[in-house]
């Protein structure tokens, strides 16, 4: 319900319009549009209501929206996300194999719902809204740019940011090491056409793994690419800028002073791609990055220091992150 005493703070409301699933407020501000304490309380509605403050013909609108969620979004784009990394997994080595495609696909779509599900379970814990996630499909090498949450609400604190930040990176990558395991011990497809392929960077964490489940091969199944992928996936998202995960973990513990850090990043993933140019990847990476750089980092409601035990959280997470990193992921071979 919405609570018009609280709108009274920071608005003079001389005419209000009525209808089935929202409210329009004709208003006169009271306080400068940049204010902290409005933008925490319009975050705050934002969790439940479709919020919005406009001008128009002369005269500031807050319309606050019933939001209707529509979960059959989420559950098509599932459904097409599954179709898609299938039918990429079903062509790895030459020939279609449909099992194979099945099997690959659950194995990512389960490390890529495992992230977003730690997201979202964090979200909760403190309080804020969050969806279900929106798996994104496309033809790339593995049918799939991922899976997004939307989060709602204002963050609370820096302890809550941290938590939300890590806890989609560390779920991801429990899931990613599991799956490694299991694909590395099944048997490994050999490819059916003659010509070339593609050769996987190892990071530290994937040679770990493969030492525990005896691997000693060259070719490996496709499960255990889906946990290659959930490693390289864990690798682009603690990157320390913008709105990434490793944005909200480095925001947490080091505080505004964390936009000069965000801002050193892209170029220093731009000088990786120029070293290491048999990969592209960083060089593509440090490019997107850089616009995820020029926008500050939203500032929690309470932006008091990070205990010592959640900044060694920190730390411990930026360490699985470096181990999942490898300066060439993947480069094409003319022959194998």
């Amino acid at each position: 319900m919405i609570d018009e005493h609280q709108i009274s703070r920071f608005f003079r409301v001389y005419h209000i319009e009525r209808e089935r699933d929202s409210v329009r407020y004709y208003v006169i501000p009271l306080v400068n549009l940049s204010d902290e304490d409005l933008h925490n309380f319009i975050q705050r509605l934002s969790a439940d209501y479709d919020v919005s403050l406009y001008a128009k013909h002369g005269e500031f609108i807050f319309e606050i929206k019933r939001r209707k969620e529509r979960y059959w979004i989420n559950a098509l784009l599932f459904a097409v996300t599954f179709i898609s990394v299938a039918f990429t997994g079903s062509l790895f080595y030459g020939n279609f194999n449909l099992i194979q495609g099945l099997e690959f696909a659950v194995a990512v779509m389960f490390v890529l719902g495992s992230h977003e599900m730690g997201h979202f379970i964090a979200s909760k814990k403190w309080g804020m809204k969050a969806s279900l996630p929106y798996f994104i499909p496309f033809p790339t090498i593995i049918g799939t740019l991922g899976a997004i949450i939307k989060q709602r609400g204002v963050i609370e604190s820096r302890k809550a940011l941290l938590e939300i930040g890590i806890s989609g990176p560390v779920a991801g990558l429990v899931a990613s090491v599991f799956v490694t395991y299991y694909g590395l011990t099944l048997p490994s497809p050999q490819p059916q056409v003659a010509g070339g392929g593609i050769i996987l960077g190892e990071p530290i964490l994937f040679e770990i793994v493969a030492k525990f489940a005896g691997f000693d091969g060259f070719f490996i199944h496709p499960v255990a690419f889906a946990g290659w992928v959930g490693m390289f996936v864990t690798a682009l998202n603690l990157i320390p800028v913008g709105q990434l995960d490793g944005g909200h973990v480095m925001r947490a513990m080091l505080g505004e002073k964390a936009d000069a850090v965000s801002k050193v990043f892209p170029l220093l993933l731009i000088g990786i791609g120029l070293i290491y140019r048999e990969a592209g990847v960083w060089f593509f990476w440090g490019l997107v990055t850089l616009f995820f750089s020029m926008q500050k980092h939203p500032k929690p409601a309470d932006d008091s220091p990070l205990p010592v035990s959640h900044k060694i959280a920190g730390i411990i997470t930026f360490t699985l992150g470096l181990l999942c990193f490898t300066p060439v992921p993947f480069q094409i071979s003319e022959s194998l």
